[in-house]
């Protein structure tokens, strides 16, 4: 078994977040006076040695029973059984998983069996990854990493600890995939052999949906991912989609970066690097960026010897949705996708064409409630900057264009919300019942305060009551 201490800094660091926790010192010393030994396993201890922000913890006890943990636990609060089961515990307040070492089998219900004496070589074998199979001892400080994970991270290269434990859950194979985009790594060719060969056809489109929010959100190069699934010639089985786009060229007087494939890949990318205000939102821009193209696979052709995709920001929606199924069961978030594709091509034409304030306003009334024009902007930025000629990155350039088209939302004062309608249907009462006719003259209203910048109530009354009358 390989100890080492770590050192005085990341100790630091870590004493730091356990004093976070004013509970944790004294309930790691009840184990340890009990035989037991406190690990702080799996995430927390690759960013801590990564030197990342450490958001969850994960601690494992060896050497006591899942009764003895339930019991020390009990003495400073209500303990959550819900994953007791699984070897887990959850002391109220406490937001720490505690779990014993334990074996799972194969398959989506995988039986699991305790085994609090379990070394922890065997335990730690169990794990995806080597940068994950390593732990510290919150008593002593050491490190425990019996895999060489700590080398892998400095290496950038994701193992197996054991492959053969490795295939019994085939979600692991989408977890190599997320991390390969947030940690920029890539795996051996023994991990690659054996992801290339998993049978993925169990898994839960949830479970699936997990990993690709992760990877779209927790990554700088999240193109890194989709590249390693064409390496390992798995794109076309699992995204076709995305494969499609492969060899589809572009016109190079305004694409020259190549193909879809290559705009796309570098278009993520440029997405990855916009701050958005929630995580939601994120999530949303970066799927955005990468199905707004898709379209082009059905709309490129060659006419007067220019490239063209006339309408594939239309055509693409159905195929975009195709492929979102596969991959989140979130309407919502696949309703507010599909806005945003089939606008995105909106931004650049309206200040290339000189377009008036009243279209601003339209167009946050087409996109709402999904979506805004600042969220439009965004997908155009990363559109923009997915067309570097030096392939594999982004450019990282400012675009006026997009620049101006933010400045002129915000003059419209649409720039993340819509103008309120002004005339309402009480407006129109006692002169008008609801129904049908109020509706059209509350919509006819609306236009002519959006198109004529009206917006005395009375005036708006008197012109549509006076087409009503017509």
């Amino acid at each position: 078994m390989k100890y080492k201490k770590i050192t005085s800094s990341l100790k630091a660091k870590l004493q730091m977040v356990v004093e976070h926790y004013p509970l944790l010192s004294p309930i790691i010393q009840n184990i340890h006076q009990k035989g037991g030994t406190v690990l702080l396993v799996g995430g927390a201890v690759r960013d801590l040695l990564l030197k990342l922000p450490i958001k969850d913890l994960d601690i494992e006890v060896h050497s006591l029973s899942l009764a003895g943990l339930e019991a020390i636990l009990k003495k400073f609060g209500p303990v959550s059984l819900v994953g007791k089961s699984f070897g887990v515990l959850r002391l109220h307040g406490l937001d720490i998983d505690w779990s014993l070492p334990r074996s799972d089998s194969a398959g989506r219900k995988p039986k699991v069996a305790l085994d609090p004496f379990m070394s922890v070589n065997d335990a730690f074998r169990r794990r995806d990854i080597t940068m994950n199979a390593m732990g510290i001892d919150l008593t002593t400080y050491e490190l425990i990493d019996p895999f060489d994970g700590q080398e892998d991270l400095k290496k950038k290269v994701l193992r197996a600890p054991d492959t053969h434990l490795f295939i019994e859950d085939p979600l692991r194979f989408y977890r190599v995939m997320q991390f390969i985009g947030r940690f920029e790594m890539l795996p051996d060719k023994e991990l690659d052999a054996v992801c290339k060969k998993m049978n993925l056809k169990e898994i839960s489109i949830e479970r699936i949906s997990d990993e690709f929010e992760k990877l779209f959100l927790k990554s700088k190069r999240p193109s890194l991912a989709f590249k390693w699934l064409d390496k390992l010639g798995r794109l076309e089985e699992l995204l076709p989609e995305l494969a499609a786009l492969q060899e589809v060229p572009q016109e190079p007087s305004w694409h020259p970066e190549g193909d879809v494939w290559e705009h796309t890949m570098q278009a993520i990318d440029a997405a990855a690097a916009i701050e958005c205000e929630t995580q939601e939102e994120k999530l949303i821009l970066m799927i955005a960026a990468l199905c707004h193209d898709l379209g082009k696979v059905v709309t490129t052709k060659i006419i007067d010897g220019k490239i063209t995709s006339r309408l594939h920001e239309i055509k693409g929606l159905p195929i975009a949705k195709r492929f979102l199924k596969r991959i989140t069961k979130k309407k919502e978030l696949i309703d507010t996708v599909l806005k945003l594709i089939r606008y995105h091509m909106t931004p650049g034409m309206y200040i290339a064409g000189g377009t008036k304030m009243p279209a601003y306003k339209k167009l946050a009334r087409n996109l709402a409630p999904h979506t805004n024009l600042q969220m439009l902007a965004n997908l155009a930025f990363a559109d923009k900057r997915g067309r570097n000629p030096d392939k594999g990155t982004p450019l990282d350039s400012k675009l006026p264009d997009i620049e101006q088209f933010l400045k002129k939302a915000e003059e419209a004062q649409v720039l993340l919300n819509v103008e309120q309608p002004v005339l309402l249907g009480r407006d129109l009462m006692p002169e008008i019942k609801p129904g049908p006719m109020m509706g059209q003259l509350l919509k006819k209203a609306y236009e002519i305060q959006i198109d004529e910048g009206i917006k005395d109530k009375g005036l708006l009354k008197k012109r549509v009551l006076k087409k009503a009358i017509k």
